[in-house]
């Protein structure tokens, strides 16, 4: 299948989500949910890319077989109008190859590949992980950069060497160090990506290409037109959209974790979620109420009945 139409500033587009994978009641992956909920991210939330097995699609409690079929469950549903990335990140080299390597396979159009957590490895040794999953497939890659996950952040002088590669060619930075990625970004030909919703408009100023989301699971569409009224010069407009989204921000990304609240937004809109996996946890019912409270006062429209 051909990959939707990119731009070499936005390589993976510009509003993706990072998506949940949906659970049957018995605890295995709901496809079918799945394909509904790319259907329903791409065409009515208007993301232009997806992210399936990040750390918000659980992928830490997902197998191999269970990530692949779910990415060609996704690239066969939305992958002729979305770029689909494949999370391809461990902190084990030869497995993240493993999965790369499946990943291109299944049809993605892309990958995300995270720091190696756990380990702390040194800055060589982030260098030759990332150079080995990049030189693994001919899919461009997206280095995923989190040291409040991983403990180890990616120093500027490996994003430098890193830029060299010819398929390593954006960031999604949840490091919120604007200053250090604008040395990167002006230095070579890196696209930054915001990986943390609450930073979305603050990102855009310094040159970010977009964002890889959690809240865009329900406010994707008011994102897409933060970012539209942003680069359309209507600052005032975008940070309008900004302020309003602070509550969404709040009840799903300050409460239980990215895709616990996530889930549980997409519970309250009727859209497939599921239960998490342990050693995640369930909302609390306190914590569904106030994320219901915060949802409306982000102007989240819930089905009647649930508000």
């Amino acid at each position: 299948m051909t990959a939707p139409t990119r731009t070499s500033d936005a390589p993976f587009g510009r509003m993706l989500t990072a998506m949940v994978t949906p659970f049957a009641e018995d605890g295995s992956v709901d496809y079918e949910g799945a394909r509904r909920l790319a259907a329903y991210l791409v065409d009515e939330q208007r993301n232009d890319g997806l992210v399936v097995s990040g750390t918000t699609g659980e992928s830490p409690t997902t197998s191999d077989e269970e990530k692949e079929r779910l990415l060609r469950a996704v690239v066969e549903t939305v992958g002729d109008r979305a770029v689909v990335v494949a999370g391809a990140g461990s902190n084990d080299t030869r497995h993240s190859v493993e999965l790369a390597r499946a990943a291109e396979r299944a049809g993605a159009h892309g990958l995300l590949v995270v720091t190696p957590y756990y380990s702390k490895p040194p800055q060589e040794g982030l260098h030759r992980h990332f150079t080995a999953v990049a030189d693994a497939t001919g899919l461009p890659v997206m280095l995923y950069d989190i040291p409040g996950r991983t403990g180890v952040p990616i120093a500027t002088e490996t994003l430098l060497r890193l830029a060299a590669h010819e398929r390593i060619v954006a960031v999604k930075d949840a490091k919120a160090d604007l200053f250090a990625a604008s040395q990167v970004m002006a230095a070579t030909g890196l696209a930054f990506y915001s990986g943390d919703d609450a930073l979305n408009l603050p990102w855009l100023s310094v040159g970010a290409a977009g964002c890889v989301s959690v809240i865009g699971h329900v406010v994707g569409a008011d994102i897409a037109a933060l970012m539209e009224r942003y680069r359309e010069g209507d600052v005032s407009g975008a940070l309008a959209v900004h302020r309003r989204l602070l509550p969404v921000v709040s009840g799903i990304m300050t409460q239980a974790g990215g895709a616990i609240m996530a889930k549980a937004a997409l519970a309250l809109l009727g859209r497939p979620a599921g239960s998490v996996r342990p050693p995640l946890a369930e909302a609390t019912e306190q914590q569904v109420a106030r994320l219901r409270e915060d949802l409306v006062a982000g102007g989240v429209k819930l089905p009647d009945g649930v508000a």
